[in-house]
């Protein structure tokens, strides 16, 4: 089946502003169905969960649909799913919660490709532990982190090994299932970042072996919140911080105070709405139109970066630092001799939206040599089509041409 961009791009309202949105890695636009489904949820009885009154009967249906679809998504139990209010959120209170676990001589791994989310919670939590850290590198030159990498520093002290799925930065993807095999041989947990992967990709966290794999639906149209998917049997496990009160039951034992019931419903719109990309209609599970819809999404998306790719190719003074043999659509790019920065107002100018920066992965940036100023990031989303690749090579060959000076 065919994937009409022209259709979908119909359904988000934000694209009537005639902007070129190229930064899908910090945030998708939203389309209709979820901002319908927040406003829905806002406008009827609600209140906090249980079965009694209107209110909280649409509260528990709005919480246990929610938990429902992400578990499609993932490919995990629903009740294995916790919801925060961010990916870091989650991530700090799961650190502090396992840390209860460690001891001095105790060693955690955390890599430089990732976003300082899977990082600085770490490095945190096993300072208060008295936890050793222990850095896997990756190579600048190609963009890859490899599981000799994660080897390198794994040892029989390991209890956590903190990775990303793929870099927010240069979107290299590693190979995250021979990874979990070869940090649970050595006995630890891993812990992986997800968020960037989730919106490019048909994520199983059985096949990943993730134990824990974090994401934040704001990457794949739905609202600003982070998710949390792991085995309901290790949640049980887990001993974190809480109200006396409130309930210990799994997964509600790890969501601090009332949830966000409007972002949840917009949630379970955001992924009906992925299901539903390639034909309202079709049929099978929610799961099985996810997947397909995914191969195509994915198919658009690498069609639009190999457009890219050819463009940026005919340009001098372009350096791509995205390089990864398996990797999203997501490019980070600098200029000999102008400022990424001035590229990326040049563009905003015209309509053209690609921001430029770090992008909270720091020790990647540095790590490639840029410092803690990055590069111009250029990232694809559902909508992107090649109206907006054409736009964007053209402003930059303006740019380059005008050398970040005349207008």
């Amino acid at each position: 089946m065919t994937y009409d961009v022209a259709a979908l791009r119909t359904q988000f309202p934000a694209l009537s502003a005639g902007i070129a949105h190229f930064d899908g890695p910090g945030g998708t636009q939203t389309p209709r169905p979820v901002i319908q489904a927040i406003a829905d949820a806002l406008g009827q009885p609600l209140s906090n969960r249980g079965s009694t009154t209107p209110g909280e009967r649409n509260a528990e249906t709005i919480v246990s649909e929610s938990r429902r679809a992400m578990a499609d998504l993932l490919g995990a139990e629903p009740s294995g799913i916790v919801f925060g209010r961010s990916a870091t959120q989650l991530t700090y209170d799961f650190s502090r919660t396992l840390a209860k676990t460690w001891s001095p001589g105790d060693e955690v791994i955390v890599t430089r490709l990732d976003h300082d989310s899977n990082i600085r919670p770490w490095i945190q939590a096993a300072e208060q532990a008295g936890a050793t850290v222990r850095w896997a590198d990756f190579n600048p030159a190609t963009g890859e982190l490899t599981v000799d990498d994660i080897r390198a520093v794994l040892s029989e002290r390991t209890r956590l090994v903190a990775v990303t799925a793929a870099s927010n930065l240069i979107g290299t993807r590693p190979a995250i299932p021979a990874m979990s095999r070869t940090v649970h041989e050595a006995g630890a947990l891993l812990y992986v970042d997800g968020v960037h992967h989730t919106a490019h990709s048909l994520v199983d966290v059985g096949q990943l072996g993730a134990d824990f794999y974090v994401c934040s639906p704001y990457k794949f149209l739905g609202p600003h919140h982070g998710v949390l998917a792991a085995l309901p049997e290790l949640l049980e496990s887990l001993d974190p911080d809480k109200l006396l009160p409130s309930t210990d039951v799994v997964p509600e034992r790890f969501e601090l105070g009332t949830l966000p019931y409007e972002f949840l419903a917009g949630t379970r719109a955001a992924v009906d709405f992925l299901a539903g990309t390639l034909d309202a209609g079709a049929v099978g599970t929610r799961r099985q139109r996810l997947a397909a819809a995914s191969a195509v999404l994915e198919e658009h998306e690498d069609n639009l970066r190999a457009r890219i790719d050819k463009g940026l190719s005919a340009l001098e003074q372009v350096t791509v630092h995205s390089r990864a043999a398996d990797r999203t659509p997501t490019l980070l790019m600098t200029f000999e001799g102008h400022s990424t920065t001035d590229a990326y107002r040049f563009l905003a100018e015209r309509g053209v939206q690609a921001p430029s920066g770090s992008f909270y992965a720091l020790e990647a940036s540095r790590r490639l040599g840029l410092g803690d100023t990055g590069g111009l990031r250029v990232g694809l989303a559902p909508y992107n089509n090649t109206d907006d690749v054409d736009r964007l090579l053209e402003g930059l060959s303006d740019f380059l041409r005008f050398q970040g000076g005349p207008r």
